[in-house]
């Protein structure tokens, strides 16, 4: 049977019909529960479950980790034409995610053992991804599985990094290797999505196939965000930054996105790779000049690029695997909209020592206002069937 077949004949609840549905909510509720809950602990002089760095551990291992885990075990069926990793197999790699984040919240009481329950996730979904696409032949996505690969050591190093004294570099590897994701897999979907629709609108001037200019985009990135995980304080790694942030908003002028304002479920799409393109220079400027922030760059990439990114992922891919219209509701456009206020509130934050306080507990409220809004509106529909056309 084909994929498409293979899921017609799934039977099972609606919520593991597909990897986006349990990974794009759960993914979600977390998110807007979580910074909360670290704000909470930040301004009660305590910390969450016991670790100063909770909070960027379950943004880039736990939200991240779950999205990505709903978009690959969702998209690499259509590389393939494998098996999709659905019901009671889905089932179970989405509960290893949710015993992640649980032994991480409760990681004072269960001590050293939270480390290896919450490190299985990312390591199983990582093994699948590479099974999936050496099985299918599907070489041209190997960066996909050394990125997930990559992704995996990252968190083990985040939990060895005070035994080994590695000073912060599993973070780092975990923000480089989203970084690189996003122009990689942003600079495939954000043109072709937009060609698309240009296309069905008539226009003849379209964005150009992935070329020469898009490798260098990508490479560059990837060199750029990697040198700075290895050698963050390093001038070489801020120079790299600072000239792949300006190659990758070159390339973004190639896409056309100017023409996408009236569809802002298009639209989203350009202004994440915007943030990609910011987050990388204002990292690469915090490390040439003290005027910079380190904490405007990191948060550019991490509120800005993957908290747009994302949501704007999961609100397309949530309406078009749904049978729903590729089009912004009012709702959806209230949730875009509080996600890059989330980010810009965050990004004043870094620069700003005196009204810091007030702002990091806005960028907090636009940030859960995003994410639970996504999981209100979006929620029905994750776990509903499919509906039925007449």
């Amino acid at each position: 049977m084909s994929t498409a077949q293979q899921r017609r004949a799934y039977a099972g609840p609606a919520l593991f019909s597909y990897g986006f549905r349990p990974f794009f909510l759960s993914g979600a509720i977390w998110s807007a529960l979580s910074i909360p809950l670290w704000i909470w602990s930040l301004f009660g002089g305590q910390t969450v479950a016991g670790h100063l760095d909770w909070h960027v551990h379950e943004m880039l291992f736990g939200m991240l980790g779950a999205i990505l885990a709903g978009f690959l075990t969702t998209a690499i069926p259509n590389w393939t034409g494998r098996m999709p990793v659905i019901g009671a197999k889905l089932a179970a790699l989405w509960s290893l995610w949710l015993a992640g984040r649980l032994a991480m919240l409760f990681q004072v009481f269960i001590g050293p053992a939270a480390a290896w329950i919450d490190a299985a996730f990312l390591f199983v979904f990582a093994a699948v991804v590479w099974r999936e696409v050496l099985s299918g032949k599907n070489w041209r996505n190997l960066p996909i599985c050394l990125l997930t690969a990559l992704m995996a050591a990252a968190n083990i190093a985040f939990h060895l990094d005070a035994a080994l004294g590695l000073q912060g570099l599993g973070t780092r590897v975990a923000l480089a290797v989203a970084a690189v994701m996003l122009a990689l897999i942003g600079g495939r979907i954000t043109p072709s999505f937009t060609q698309n629709w240009l296309r069905q609108r008539g226009e003849t001037k379209l964005p150009p196939p992935f070329g020469t200019f898009d490798k260098v985009a990508v490479i560059s990135a990837a060199v750029a965000a990697l040198s700075w995980a290895i050698a963050p304080g390093h001038a070489a790694s801020g120079l790299l930054l600072v000239a792949a942030g300006g190659v990758n908003l070159a390339r973004l002028t190639r896409w056309r996105g100017n023409r996408t304002t009236a569809e802002p479920l298009l639209s989203i799409l350009h202004l994440g790779y915007v943030w990609l393109g910011l987050g990388l220079l204002l990292l690469g400027a915090s490390v040439l000049t003290p005027l910079v922030p380190r904490p405007a760059g990191i948060h550019a990439l991490s509120a800005g690029a993957i908290g747009v990114t994302c949501l704007a992922v999961m609100c397309r891919a949530s309406r078009g695997h749904t049978g729903r219209p590729l089009s912004a509701d009012r709702a959806t456009v209230a949730i875009f909209a509080a996600i890059n206020l989330a980010a810009l509130l965050r990004l004043a934050a870094a620069f700003s020592a005196d009204y810091q306080a007030g702002l990091l507990v806005l960028a907090a409220l636009c940030w859960t206002l995003a994410y639970g809004g996504f999981a209100a509106f979006y929620g029905p529909m994750l776990v509903g069937p499919r509906p039925h056309r007449a």
